[in-house]
């Protein structure tokens, strides 16, 4: 498979819609980033699917689209024509597909302003959105989805998460169960205990998938500062500085860790 036209623009949605991912992809080998920019640039069109309009079935129905063309792949049959769908089919077999299901149901909360109802449905829209991703491409990769990745997803979603609360609070949503900085900080706790977790189970990851565990390259940093000043969580300030960033992601490429 080259780098046809639909492969391409999967490149260019990501590089526009997800610049953290486009970045930690360019630092793979080439192999790998044809099975992450399609599914990348898949969690790009899902996740602003919920957000294009305040029509809730309208919303619902452009996440359904990309249920019923992950099924179309899944069950090996006709597939509908678009570049990202195209792409996936290229990539993704049932496993995967069914994987990547997942984030499309997760999103429904994206569409209301209803809570999460406690931590356990918190952590699975976590591990459904971010964990799912990884899943999905190491199955592409590798044909295996270790369970470590479940940890690493979770920690590099929440980490991701985290940032994305001031924004979310300013649309009107509720993203965190427990705001409070003592629970936001057992939260980033628990999320840095699982990234660890992850690091500990490293061999169980194929050689083929360990690229695609740079999409944590950020994880540790940010979780370690919600751990020590949650504040930054609800002030917008958690982050790093784009040359760390830099540095951090070539790091990552060279020792394989996160």
């Amino acid at each position: 498979m080259s780098f046809d036209a639909d492969l391409i623009a999967c490149a260019q949605l990501v590089e526009k819609g997800d610049p953290d991912r486009f970045a930690a992809t360019m630092a793979a080998p080439v192999a790998v980033r044809k099975v992450l920019f399609p599914i990348y640039a898949f969690n790009v069109e899902v996740s602003r699917a919920p957000w294009v309009t305040k029509e809730a079935i309208i919303a619902e129905m452009r996440l359904q689209w990309w249920t019923d063309a992950l099924e179309e792949i899944a069950s090996g049959g006709l597939v509908r024509r678009h570049e990202v769908v195209t792409s996936l089919a290229h990539v993704l077999d049932e496993p995967a597909s069914r994987e990547l299901q997942k984030a499309v149901q997760a999103r429904l909360w994206d569409v209301y302003r209803d809570p999460f109802e406690d931590e356990a449905a918190f952590s699975k829209y976590i591990e459904d959105t971010a964990a799912s991703l990884l899943r999905a491409a190491s199955q592409s990769l590798s044909g295996t989805m270790p369970d470590m990745l479940t940890d690493l997803g979770y920690a590099s979603g929440l980490a991701q998460f985290l940032r994305a609360v001031p924004e979310l609070e300013r649309q009107g949503r509720r993203p965190l169960v427990d705001g409070r900085p003592e629970a936001v900080r057992d939260l980033a706790q628990q999320g840095f205990d699982r990234l660890v977790k992850s690091r500990k189970a490293r061999v169980g990851i194929k050689a083929e998938a360990r690229p695609i565990t740079l999409a944590a390259w950020q994880a540790g940093p940010l979780l370690k500062q919600a751990k020590s000043d949650p504040r930054r969580v609800a002030n917008g300030t958690l982050g790093m500085a784009e040359a760390y960033k830099k540095l951090r992601l070539v790091w990552c490429a060279a020792t394989g860790r996160w």
